[in-house]
């Protein structure tokens, strides 16, 4: 099983940079108007559309869930070392679940992050202002 997301973007080359860097992945079809990335970890079918008038919603992220700490932390090294703001935050509590995560955004705003579930928690956020932002 793989979730489908279709996402207009302003400039696809910027777009398709970013997450082929996020996603650790080539696109597996790439047009002046469109691009595909097929990923098995995670299961996802990403298409982007080029669409200079886009509108891009508020209050809205995404994630990616990984299986380890060293993930997150290829993530990070990934975003990082391609010149991406990466906002890190370790062993913070966050929607009932102790995490570590990077935050980071794509050319449009689109918030994402890459994180790791250590353990459960019985509240939902820390203290922490970089929980869950927008």
């Amino acid at each position: 099983m793989k979730v489908h997301l279709n996402l207009a973007t302003h400039d696809l080359s910027k777009s398709v940079a970013f997450y082929q860097t996020l996603l650790a992945a080539a696109p597996t079809k790439h047009f002046a108007d469109y691009a595909l990335f097929l990923t098995e970890k995670p299961g996802l079918e990403l298409a982007l559309d080029a669409d200079p008038a886009v509108k891009i919603a508020e209050g809205a992220h995404y994630g990616i869930v990984v299986d380890s700490l060293d993930q997150v932390d290829g993530a990070i090294a990934r975003l990082q070392g391609s010149g991406y703001r990466a906002d890190v935050e370790r062993d913070e509590t966050c929607c009932y679940a102790k995490q570590t995560k990077v935050w980071t955004t794509d050319p449009d705003g689109r918030r994402w992050e890459t994180y790791f579930v250590i353990e459960e928690a019985e509240t939902r956020d820390a203290e922490a202002p970089a929980c869950c932002p927008t």
